[in-house]
């Protein structure tokens, strides 16, 4: 009988291994079949106990990676206010307002080292409502005005003997009127008149909305210092001195649409609410100690493209498109 080939094979392998005995026949059939050591993973050389482990290579210049590892990281630098350019104290001084562009009259003049107003208060009759008034302070006359400084980083004027005690913030372009006495309504019994002159005192619509593109950008800078001034107030304060900061904050959004919703075609150019936004951002930056004579963010207007003209005949999108293509 003859064998196959494999086997015969398989046997003179064998054989020299059986002769040596036993326990290498095992191995070598172990080894053959992948069971024995091959199956098995390499154990990695153990260190001799005793023996000094070598230090991982220093980095290139000399430094150990050890030792950078265990630096503390160094802290961030403290966030700084946000400081706008603030209003020239003088830069209404001569011009025409009126509150909410509409109405009234306001011309502040300097006088010598002080400055005075002339003030027609608009109003409506106490016997008529629906009628309405107008009043001038002092007879028509100046009326002084002292100055109080800037408390909230803002020229502040104020006519506390007026028969309208009035505080005046000066803004870019306006005033902001304040009346000083518990109510914001102001009567004149002998006029028949009851005025309310809180409010911004300003151009007539016509001379802003040219510049409506120009108020829309500064009113981005101005509102992101007012966010960016408020974290850093909140950020720096501790516990319940915390909540009248939050509770201001929440209020100002609507305090300003009060004040300027009434303002002259508002929503065509935005002018009122982009002042009483830098006034608040200023204020904040006052009062965390920011040097409001060195402003770090500028309102400067960004330039706008002009849409080209359209062709006639054409579609305006299409010949603008075509344009910039």
């Amino acid at each position: 009988m003859r064998l196959p080939r494999t086997l015969l094979v398989l046997a003179a392998l064998v054989l020299p291994v059986a002769m040596t005995g036993p326990a290498a026949a095992q191995n070598f059939f172990e080894e053959l079949f992948g069971i024995g050591r091959a199956a098995r993973p390499p154990v990695p050389r153990q260190p001799i106990p005793g023996t000094p482990i070598a230090p991982p290579p220093a980095q290139p210049g000399g430094v150990d990676p050890n030792v950078e590892a265990a630096k503390p990281a160094a802290p961030a630098p403290p966030r700084q206010p946000v400081v706008l350019k603030v209003p020239a104290d003088d830069n209404v001084y001569g011009q025409d307002l009126m509150l909410n562009g509409l109405t009234g009259g306001l011309r502040l003049e300097k006088a010598g080292a002080g400055v005075t107003a002339k003030v027609t208060l608009p109003g409506t009759k106490i016997s008529q409502p629906t009628e309405s008034c107008t009043v001038k302070l002092n007879a028509g006359g100046g009326v002084t005005l002292t100055s109080e400084g800037k408390p909230e980083g803002v020229a502040r004027l104020e006519a506390a003997a007026a028969e309208c005690p009035l505080r005046f913030e000066v803004v870019d372009g306006g005033v902001i009127a304040t009346p000083l006495g518990g109510s914001p309504v102001c009567t004149f019994s002998a006029a028949d008149c009851a005025t309310t002159p809180k409010g911004l005192w300003g151009p007539a619509a016509a001379g802003l909305i040219p510049r409506a593109g120009e108020f829309d950008g500064a009113r981005g800078v101005a509102d992101k210092a007012v966010r960016d001034n408020y974290k850093i107030m909140t950020q720096r304060l501790r516990g319940q001195d915390v909540r009248p900061v939050v509770q201001e904050q929440a209020a100002f959004s609507s305090e300003r649409e009060d004040l300027c919703r009434t303002y002259a075609r508002e929503g065509a150019h935005g002018f009122c609410h982009l002042r009483f936004t830098e006034v608040r951002a200023i204020a904040l930056a006052v009062r965390l100690g920011a040097n409001t004579s060195a402003p770090t963010a500028s309102v400067a207007p960004r330039p706008v493209r002009k849409r080209p003209a359209p062709v006639d005949g054409m579609n305006p999108e299409g010949a603008a498109s075509a344009i910039t293509d």
